[in-house]
């Protein structure tokens, strides 16, 4: 009995006994199993830093003639791999402003902090999971037994599981309002950057002191992500930090603790607002968070701040975890939506399919046009960052890329023997597309699969 390889193994073997295998596949494995890596092609000379001597030039002829790189995609549905290096370098940007490290002062780690998450508002009842001491309790009991205008019952008795399709869905879809849904995530980020100005105010406030006073003092910092939840809206999760006024290199002022912003951070989102557009054409709707706010102390932390604390690492790993999310967590899609006509055929539940459609009944109409509505109507609406942080709070994604790219660039000049000299690299490299062969794709997976069976 004979057996037949499929196609793309069979062109692995056969590629494995052809000349230059050995280049082609660490070309392949050094990008860390990508997915839909990038094609380039020219050529790159190293010269001597000090006498301007060519001591090397080589172009990319180790796959077809082609250099591949990485894709470096954050979304986890679209490449694992890149996005697990995201989210390793967004918990050491996180990490670092808890605790130091990264050209951050270890200092940081005794300044006030705490651990914020900001809800969206209810636009009407949703079926949901809850739980108390372990069990699991009803989803929204109600003993009068009552319906909506539309005749659907406003409660539900039923204990959800946690793969329930019905969590998130709207109890009545005629009641929920789709449209105030769309409008505050297309709000969102502005509400954030409110938030932020007024809690700056606060803390001021609250210390005795005016707006300049405060900043000739202190220093608000800040990192957060975005996370969707079943009902497909976003809310904040965010470190927020006291630092003196040259943010982490200098120390907060004496009266700067962790229980003023604890007192701070719900009082500030009680009070945020937005008006948004289109009032005379959907009413009026004015923004604002829900009033589920969770603010806890990051440890170490002062007794009596009121709050439960959180681990720095903790932390670090929950921001990092969300920040490879996005719409697909709350069973949108990953892809743009270009033409009314794809609406049609998406793969989503009838609660996401209409916040699409809103998105994009509200997007055609001239005054919500600054929004952009069509554009993000993949991702619901809400076209803000994922992950971001304020200038100071600590290093950046861009550092950290470099420091790794310097340590790839050693590791080969050592390889050359070239570590003694110092050198530049001159290349011209040109977009020639993306993607792999049959054969390259599937060692890609392999190389995935081992990195995921070692925890990377």
């Amino acid at each position: 009995m004979t057996t037949t390889l499929p196609e793309s193994a069979a062109a692995l073997v056969a590629r494995a006994s052809a000349p230059g295998f050995a280049a082609w596949r660490r070309n392949i494995v050094r990008l860390g199993g990508c997915t839909n890596p990038i094609h380039l092609v020219g050529e790159a000379t190293i010269f001597d830093a000090t006498t301007g001597e060519a001591l090397l030039s080589h172009g990319a002829d180790t796959y077809g003639g082609r250099l591949l790189t990485a894709c470096g995609n954050r979304r986890a549905t679209v490449c694992p791999a890149c996005s697990g290096l995201y989210r390793a370098d967004t918990y050491q940007l996180v990490r670092a402003g808890l605790v130091g490290g990264k050209n951050v002062t270890e200092a940081v780690s005794g300044y006030p902090r705490v651990f914020a998450t900001l809800t969206a508002p209810s636009f009407g009842p949703v079926h949901t999971r809850r739980e108390h001491d372990g069990r699991v309790r009803a989803c929204r009991p109600r003993r009068d037994g009552k319906s909506c205008p539309h005749g659907v019952p406003i409660g539900c008795r039923e204990r959800h599981v946690a793969d329930d399709p019905r969590l998130g869905e709207p109890l009545c879809p005629r009641c929920y309002d789709y449209a105030g849904a769309v409008l505050w995530q297309a709000y969102a980020g502005r509400l954030w950057h409110r938030f932020g100005l007024e809690l700056r105010r606060d803390v001021a406030r609250r210390a005795g002191l005016s707006r300049s006073e405060f900043g000739e003092v202190a220093r608000l910092s800040y990192a957060k992500v975005a996370e969707y939840q079943r009902r497909g809206l976003v809310h904040f999760h965010a470190v927020i930090r006291l630092d003196g006024p040259d943010g982490p290199d200098s120390a907060p002022p004496g009266w700067a603790t962790a229980p003023l912003l604890v007192d701070s951070v719900p009082a500030v989102v009680g009070r945020v607002r937005l008006t948004a557009l289109g009032a005379d054409i959907i009413g009026p709707r004015v923004l604002r968070f829900g009033t589920q706010v969770d603010v806890r102390s990051v440890t170490p932390y002062e007794r009596g701040s009121g709050a439960r604390p959180a681990s720095a690492a903790a932390v670090a790993g929950y921001i990092a975890k969300y920040a490879t999310k996005g719409a697909e967590s709350a069973g949108a899609v990953d892809g743009r939506i270009r033409d009314a006509r794809e609406m049609v055929m998406l793969p989503v539940r009838a609660h996401v399919l209409r916040m699409i459609s809103t998105c994009w009944w509200l997007g055609g109409l001239p005054d919500f046009a600054p929004l952009g509505l069509r554009r993000w109507a993949h991702m619901l609406g809400y076209g803000g960052h994922f992950s971001s942080k304020s200038r100071r709070y600590s290093t950046t994604l861009t550092a950290l890329r470099q420091a790794r790219a310097d340590h790839r660039a050693e590791q080969q000049r050592a390889s050359l023997g070239l570590a003694d000299r110092p050198t530049v690299t001159v290349g011209e490299w040109r977009y020639a597309g993306r993607g792999y062969s049959p054969e390259a794709a599937l060692l890609a997976a392999s190389v995935r699969e081992d990195g995921a069976s070692h925890g990377a």
